[in-house]
C-alpha cells in the first residue's frame, strides 16, 4: 500500500462509503480504485487527484496534503545515479534489494536519518544566501 492509497482508504471508510460508490462518482472503475488503495497502480494524475478532493469536499491543508501524498507514492521508484559517486549507486542497489526486508523500526530510523540530513542541507542553503546578500 503507498502513503496515497492508505490515506484514500482510510477517508473512504472513516466515511462509510463504498469502493463502487466512490468509483461511480469519480468516473472509475471499482478494480482502479482497488488497486490505487492498495498500491498497484502508479502515482494517480493530476486530475484524478482534484477528483477525489473534490469528492471529499476537503480544502487547504488536507488538499495539499493529499497532493503531497500522491506525488510521493509511486509504487515502482526509480532511481537515476548516473553521474554520482560509486558508493551512491551502491547504496541505491543496496536499498533495492533489502527495502522488503526491512521492519517499520528500520524505516523509521532511516527515514529519520534522511530528515537530519535535509534539516542539515536547509540550514546550510539559508546561510549561504544570508552570506550572500549585499
Amino acid at each position: 500500500m503507498t502513503p496515497f492509497g492508505e490515506k484514500l482508504r482510510a477517508m473512504r471508510t472513516e466515511r462509510g462509503i463504498a469502493q463502487k460508490e466512490m468509483a461511480a462518482a469519480l468516473g472509475v472503475s471499482p478494480a482502479y480504485l482497488s488497486a490505487l488503495e492498495h498500491g498497484r497502480r502508479g502515482v494517480p494524475n493530476w486530475a484524478t487527484v482534484q477528483k477525489i478532493i473534490g469528492f471529499f469536499n476537503v480544502i487547504w491543508d488536507e488538499a495539499e496534503e493529499l497532493e503531497a501524498l500522491a506525488a510521493r507514492s509511486d509504487p515502482r521508484v526509480t532511481v537515476n545515479t548516473a553521474g554520482l559517486s560509486p558508493s551512491a549507486t551502491a547504496l541505491a542497489n543496496r536499498m533495492a534489494l533489502q527495502i522488503g526486508a526491512l521492519g517499520e523500526d528500520d524505516i523509521a530510523r532511516i527515514v529519520a536519518l534522511l530528515d537530519e540530513i535535509d534539516q542539515k542541507s536547509a540550514s546550510r542553503s539559508s546561510s549561504r544566501s544570508l552570506t550572500s546578500q549585499p
